[in-house]
């Protein structure tokens, strides 16, 4: 294949991801997967080993089956798999794309049937956590929270351990600020890729100063 056709079928993807996205009101619009495919890129400059047009297929792809999104996950999934193959994606590749997107989620790492992702769905998996944490991040959970009507905060309600993954989706137990530390907190050590780890540690930074100037103005001490 020539990096011509690879280009054009990433465009392709690029687009039909915009269209299922379009009327995002989430965080998780195409913006945020601009983002995602932009960190990617980054990453597999450092990982040249790793299949750029899988890397990227995914990356574009891997919130238009997340079942926080879509109400039909079996259509969604169906319906991807159907365009990839229209864009003549042999079927190892769409397998190839279908398990990454499928397998790297925060959510997946709270059930019993977690896979391990190959360096291609490492290398997006890190591009998606790196834009859940820091400024972007922390922007996005409050974006995300509000559109859920999630309380904010409140001093009384602990951050919830040891959940499983239905517990995690039900947000009524949930709290804007809680979110940091039942996942944003806890996505930097689990980063896969050196760069990313890297990157990771200043983001944490933004969070923790976050959330400690957060807590002092709560409570009225600055």
């Amino acid at each position: 294949m020539s990096d011509l056709e690879a280009t054009e079928q990433l465009a392709a993807i690029s687009n039909y991801t915009a269209q299922k996205l379009a009327g995002d009101a989430t965080g998780h619009g195409i913006d945020h997967i601009n983002r995602v495919v932009t960190n990617a890129k980054m990453l597999l400059a450092e990982e040249p080993s790793a299949d750029y047009l899988i890397t990227l297929s995914s990356a574009y792809l891997h919130d238009v089956i997340d079942d926080k999104l879509v109400s039909d996950v079996s259509s969604a999934q169906r319906d991807v798999e159907n365009f990839l193959r229209g864009i003549e994606f042999d079927p190892d590749q769409v397998q190839a794309v279908m398990f990454i997107i499928n397998n790297m989620s925060f959510s997946k790492t709270l059930t019993d049937d977690q896979q391990p992702l190959p360096l291609e769905g490492q290398i997006v998996q890190d591009a998606d956590r790196l834009d859940a944490i820091g400024a972007i991040g922390i922007t996005r959970a409050i974006y995300y929270g509000g559109h859920h009507s999630e309380k904010i905060y409140d001093p009384n309600i602990a951050p919830r351990t040891n959940m499983t993954k239905s517990e995690y989706r039900n947000l009524k137990n949930e709290t804007i600020i809680n979110h940091f530390y039942e996942k944003l907190l806890k996505l930097p050590e689990s980063m896969n890729t050196p760069v990313a780890k890297k990157i990771a540690k200043g983001r944490q930074k933004t969070m923790t100063t976050f959330l400690e100037d957060f807590k002092a103005e709560w409570n009225g001490l600055s």
